[in-house]
């Protein structure tokens, strides 16, 4: 069975195809969802972030907001997270491509595949991509935060242009261009490829 990544930028649209995907029978397993969990309900994690970042807990309890201003402007603090985190969300996947091992192929969705490296440990890559403007645009409208969070958040991620080169499939998800039609021929090539 094969494992795909699914990666994009923040806004980029990375659930939108994850649905489509999931739409056509397909796993998809979100990693930034996964991590979330642990860092509310993992006791190991949780204990291992307030050692690191005990300012953003208040009462033992995660203000998810106090971390994401102290990693989201901290490229050394935001990796001290991701060590702590990345590793746990591995071994949920394991097991969960344990437990769907007779799809045809499962997806890994998650935001930062390439910064972590963590696209080697797949079989192939698929990158969604979008111009910043309508990124932006997007996160402020879901997430209710302004256009300087947002351009923090995507100055931590790798540009679409650097991440090109490492993507076995490339969505343009620019509300012009058809996506559905985009993630069909790659759903035909991955399943002709798993046979």
């Amino acid at each position: 069975m094969l494992t795909i990544g699914l990666t994009g930028g923040i806004g980029s649209g990375k659930s939108t195809v994850a649905q489509i995907f999931e739409t056509l029978g397909i796993p998809v397993f979100n990693s930034d969802i996964e991590a979330k969990k642990l860092l509310l309900f993992n006791d190991e994690v949780k204990k291992l972030v307030k050692a690191k970042f005990e300012s953003a807990f208040e009462n033992n309890q995660l203000n998810k907001t106090k971390l994401a201003q102290l990693v989201f402007n901290d490229k050394t603090a935001l990796n001290q997270l991701n060590q702590i985190i990345h590793p746990a969300v591995k071994k949920i996947f394991l097991h969960w491509v344990e437990a769907n091992k007779t799809a045809p192929f499962v997806i890994k969705e998650a935001a930062i595949l390439i910064e972590t490296e963590l696209h080697k440990e797949l079989d192939k890559l698929i990158l969604v991509t979008a111009p910043t403007s309508l990124r932006i645009q997007r996160v402020i409208a879901r997430d209710g935060i302004t256009e300087q969070e947002v351009f923090e958040r995507i100055n931590n991620q790798l540009s679409d242009e650097k991440k090109i080169p490492f993507a076995d499939f490339v969505i343009q998800n620019d509300d012009e261009t058809l996506v559905i039609p985009q993630v069909m021929k790659i759903y035909d090539s991955l399943m002709i490829t798993s046979i």
